[in-house]
């Protein structure tokens, strides 16, 4: 089972896809991805996630931007990540009643839960690579670079989130696998509350 900091890591980063050789010019723009975000507010679907270990769990995510995300572990894993008013706690079995918690800025997720997503901003994206099937764009926060990066996985025809890879500070790497991943359906605000999730975890 993977440590509470693995997990962090992981939502904010594994192996980046095989790309081979890229071509000069990706396919997919950095303004068509930004209007990607900005075309809904709220998100879910299933996910595998793989931990700088190598282990896997499995789950559902939850989005609501700005600045919310829920994870849900299916069993046998017992934790549950939420992120909401700044704050991101991680919650595991091994741990204690309240968790972990950390600022949502501090992590490289933060950078697509933002209210407007806007990659085009100088320093933002160090790489922006495509091999004609998927887009592929590193990006990390711009004043603090030392907070890791995030790079995140797009299918170009069109334009959608496949999966991304977090790279922390420490320099562990967790990848995030989507599937079925929806957007624009309504998210009751207690799903992300911290408070809340902590009653739940507990319970």
């Amino acid at each position: 089972m993977t440590n509470r900091r693995t997990i962090l890591a992981g939502l904010l980063a594994a192996p980046l896809l095989a790309l081979g050789a890229a071509p000069a010019a990706a396919e997919a723009s950095l303004g068509e991805i930004s209007q990607y975000f900005n075309s809904f507010r709220t998100a879910q679907g299933g996910f595998t996630q793989i931990n700088d270990d190598q282990s896997i769990s499995t789950g559902t995510v939850y989005i609501q931007r700005p600045g919310r995300v829920r994870f849900e572990y299916a069993p046998p894993e017992r934790q549950l990540v939420v992120a909401g008013g700044g704050q991101v706690v991680i919650l595991d079995a091994r741990g204690n009643a309240r968790g972990e918690t950390y600022p949502l800025q501090e992590t490289p997720l933060s950078i697509i839960l933002q209210d407007t997503v806007d990659l085009s901003r100088a320093g933002m994206v160090t790489n922006h690579v495509s091999d004609g099937t998927l887009t592929t764009v590193t990006a990390q926060d711009p004043r603090h670079p030392e907070y890791g990066n995030i790079q995140l996985v797009f299918s170009e025809n069109p334009v959608a989130l496949r999966q991304w890879v977090v790279t922390n500070g420490n320099g562990e790497r967790t990848t995030v696998i989507l599937n079925d991943f929806a957007t624009g359906m309504a998210h009751p605000t207690s799903r992300f509350s911290i408070d809340r999730a902590r009653a739940e975890f507990a319970g």
